[in-house]
């Protein structure tokens, strides 16, 4: 595992007129040393973190030696955000601040680390709309922009769930482990649930195996989380915007690397419809815009899940010396068959 490292931001005030003095951002480095390879900027979603491959590493499967993003050909970098409580700091002032401060946050490290350009962004979720933010305030940082199962806005549905995971948080006597239970519910689908589970019963407990799963997974994020670091990224969420639509699209059209949208059709958190949307707009503004589809049942989650379709959807990018105008043709050619590229 690769140990964390840490930045120190001496002085900056949010967009909310809070001032912070000193603000540590922490991150870790991957594969080939700095400076020597290609970087790939991960970043994570809610409850992740910096260790993004590794023993313990939430996208093992996809970031290793000789996986879709080879530790033996890259450097990867991956930024904890400030306050999600991984290196210890945490916010208490939460509301204070948005995914743009976040953004603005990884542009200075990536400046103090002295890295001008980025080979490629990839980040699912959360990760995906701070990537969005980064994106439109440096155009010509990345040179290939990839944000999954995830948009620029925070739309009503996903501000809706969020502002009901506010309440919980807030109110509950066991809030962590009861807010992880309900999200889990919105990160799968019912047909995954079914698929899983079809209404077995946990007999020792006398409780349905949905049931128990969604207990085990608020207890195991209430075991590492801490109460005031989830506020916070749920709060994040819900402050992906921008001044209006067409400003959004303005500046998104100066964004001069390739983008590569990714949706998941069964997604019933970042709507796939969204980010088709999305794309349909921006396409006709932008030629380098490009996007793909994971089928899956699993819903959101499916970027954490479907690994063997996520690969194929992001060899040509990855393992191809030079990435095609075509993204589709070559995405054909894979043995990934249900990579529905447009």
């Amino acid at each position: 595992m690769s140990h964390i490292s840490s930045l120190t931001i001496p002085d900056y005030t949010t967009q909310s007129g809070f001032q912070f003095k000193n603000l540590p951002l922490t991150y870790q480095i991957f594969g080939k040393e700095l400076g020597t390879a290609p970087v790939v900027l991960v970043t994570h979603a809610l409850t992740g973190n910096s260790n993004v491959c590794g023993e313990n590493g939430w996208w093992k499967s996809l970031i290793d030696s000789e996986k879709c993003i080879d530790l033996d050909r890259y450097t990867i970098l991956s930024f904890n955000v400030p306050g999600n409580g991984c290196d210890g700091f945490l916010i208490e002032n939460y509301e204070d601040i948005s995914i743009y401060d976040v953004a603005q946050w990884f542009l200075i490290g990536l400046e103090q680390l002295e890295i001008p350009s980025v080979f490629t962004a990839i980040g699912g979720s959360l990760g995906g709309s701070i990537l969005w933010q980064m994106a439109v305030l440096k155009p010509n940082l990345f040179q290939n922009f990839i944000p999954i199962a995830t948009d620029w806005k925070a739309t009503d549905w996903v501000i809706a769930q969020c502002r009901v995971q506010k309440q919980i948080l807030n109110n509950s006597e066991n809030p962590v482990h009861d807010a992880r239970v309900h999200a889990m519910t919105f990160y799968r689908t019912p047909q995954s649930f079914k698929q899983k589970f079809n209404r077995s019963l946990k007999q020792l407990e006398n409780i349905y195996n949905v049931e128990s799963w969604l207990l085990y997974h608020g207890e195991t994020l209430n075991k590492r989380f801490k109460l005031q670091a989830y506020k916070l990224m749920n709060h994040l969420l819900m402050t992906a915007d921008f001044e209006t639509e067409n400003h959004f699209y303005d500046l998104a059209s100066k964004i001069e690397g390739n983008i590569y949208l990714i949706g998941i059709d069964s997604d019933g958190f970042y709507l796939n419809e969204e980010i088709k949307e999305t794309y349909s707009l921006l396409k006709p503004r932008k030629n380098n815009v490009h996007f793909a589809e994971i089928n899956s049942i699993h819903g959101h989650d499916a970027f954490l899940i479907e690994y063997k379709q996520l690969a194929g959807i992001l060899n040509p990018i990855f393992n191809s010396e030079i990435v095609p105008a075509d993204w589709q043709e070559i995405t054909k050619t894979t043995e990934y068959e249900h990579a529905s590229i447009r």
